[in-house]
């Protein structure tokens, strides 16, 4: 049984998020507020994670900050602030997905399921092929989900690592944004391509040494992005 928590302060909604994904098959734990829901993900293993932003104690994107760099989970933001700055600020951090409240429980058990199935999916095809893809100074530990540039290892989120992995599989050839995000997101998934956008500037921002020549992801302009070997 996959095991989800849910960070949320206001306990109503919480239960009914709760009640719904338990219906669907899920475990679920609640936190109701920042330093609680970091003190679970760091002592227990989660699936999932449903994180609202405006929490008491500690703020939803501390919480994103201090995950992203020991944690892969995927992490869906559930919040009321609709303003894109929200929403692009926490794809930067390291946030899978962001659904803006009000939502219906159907939509958020469909979000919920299509990042564990998505996740789920990546991790048996990348365990089935070799292990390692070395590329230069880079180096994709696949079974172990690790990344080293020069020895040295580079954190990235799970969808960085998703992403990355991909493309470094499907080396030389051109994806536009919509195929990537189909590709590693999955068909069903609710978030948009322009998420693409956002992982590959930070995926380049801790694997590029120099910004003005691009050495593993190349932009095509009009077309998309490659991985260059």
């Amino acid at each position: 049984m996959k095991k989800i928590l849910i960070i949320e302060d206001d306990m109503s909604i919480s239960e009914l998020q709760k009640d719904y994904l338990e219906m669907s098959g899920y475990e679920v734990a609640c936190a109701f507020d920042g330093s609680s829901g970091l003190e679970k993900i760091k002592n227990e293993s989660f699936d999932l994670i449903i994180l609202d932003l405006m929490l008491p104690q500690k703020h939803g994107f501390e919480i994103l900050r201090e995950i992203s760099d020991s944690k892969q989970i995927p992490v869906l933001i559930v919040s009321a602030k609709s303003d894109e700055t929200f929403k692009i600020k926490g794809l930067n951090l390291g946030a899978d997905d962001y659904i803006t409240k009000p939502f219906g429980m159907g939509e958020l058990v469909a979000r919920v399921n299509s990042h564990i199935k998505t996740y789920e999916k990546l991790k048996q095809v990348h365990g089935s092929k070799k292990k390692m893809i070395v590329v230069g100074a880079l180096s994709i530990d696949k079974q172990d989900r690790r990344v080293f540039l020069d020895d040295n290892e580079v954190v990235l989120t799970q969808k960085e690592f998703d992403l990355l992995l991909f493309m470094a599989e499907n080396p030389n050839r051109v994806f536009d944004k919509e195929e990537l995000f189909e590709r590693v997101w999955g068909y069903d998934s609710f978030s948009d391509a322009s998420t693409i956008t956002v992982h590959i500037a930070r995926i380049r921002e801790k694997i590029e040494t120099n910004p003005e020549r691009r050495q593993y992801i190349e932009t095509v302009w009009g077309a998309g992005y490659r991985f260059k070997i």
